[in-house]
């Protein structure tokens, strides 16, 4: 069966649609990433004169948290936008649409695109709050092209992530087994993504859970295009090129667990 670009249109707008029905989780999908943000750039910012290379400009700490609340803000959206499977396997539609004329595939890019584009506005959401709080981009490339490669680096945690969670669903019959597992998942690889602290200031052995951990080179590409190249760790070509390709697998993955679901 192909891939039907209504049929991704139609259960994309049913997701978004069930979205802002839903005040509470738009509210809270803001609410958490404002906070630390505020909390944690507001009071860390006085501990620390700057970030970046001494004999350069430095920066301040809101501003280079401001890229890791943004992709901790996609991360939470995308990856528990997964959780919809589940509730549509309980109350039955999901069954209704399975058997359906539709194509798995198109379902699934369907569910993926409604929990990206909800998780992409959030991000942005926050990165304009941020500037209210005194948070400010200083890249080192043309602002159009960094505004440009932000969005596009959104997109792909978004998408990369949301695969996952719907991956995680297809295996997962119960909806608090799967928060549980999402949370056992989520924060460390938040944590491990040099949101908050440079990846050089880390022991050893945690900057080699650093770099296999995908959701960094998410955060350094965003660093790029927020803070330039002196906060980054590594180079913006293989940022993308890392992120695109376990933006690919996540959606291989998701593709063939759903296929295969009674």
């Amino acid at each position: 069966m192909r891939v039907s670009s209504a049929d991704i249109y139609t259960i994309w707008l049913r997701e978004w649609k069930r979205l802002l029905r839903s005040r509470v989780r738009l509210i809270m999908s803001l609410a958490q990433p404002l906070l630390w943000l505020i909390l944690f750039g507001t009071v860390f910012d006085r501990m620390f004169s700057g970030i970046g290379d001494p004999a350069e400009e430095t920066i301040s700490y809101k501003s280079f948290i401001t890229p890791g609340i943004v992709a901790m803000t996609v991360l939470f959206g995308s990856i528990f936008a997964g959780i919809g499977i589940i509730f549509d396997r309980e109350f039955g539609f999901l069954k209704e649409i399975m058997v359906a004329p539709v194509s798995r595939t198109s379902i699934v890019w369907g569910k993926a695109l409604g929990g990206a584009t909800s998780a992409i506005i959030s991000g942005l959401v926050i990165l304009g709050l941020s500037t209210l709080i005194g948070a400010e981009f200083t890249p080192d490339i043309n602002v159009f092209l960094a505004a440009f490669l932000a969005v596009v680096i959104t997109v792909l945690i978004a998408l990369a992530y949301v695969n996952l969670g719907i991956a995680f669903a297809t295996r997962i019959d119960s909806m608090e087994g799967f928060q549980m597992v999402m949370n056992l998942l989520v924060m460390p690889m938040f944590f491990l993504s040099g949101a908050f602290y440079p990846v050089d200031l880390m022991p050893t052995w945690l900057q080699v859970g650093t770099y296999v951990n995908p959701l960094f080179y998410g955060v350094d590409g965003l660093r790029h295009c927020f803070n330039g190249t002196a906060a980054a760790a590594l180079p913006l070509g293989l940022d993308l090129v890392v992120l695109a390709g376990f933006t690919l697998l996540t959606a291989t993955v998701s593709i063939i667990l759903f296929k295969r679901m009674e």
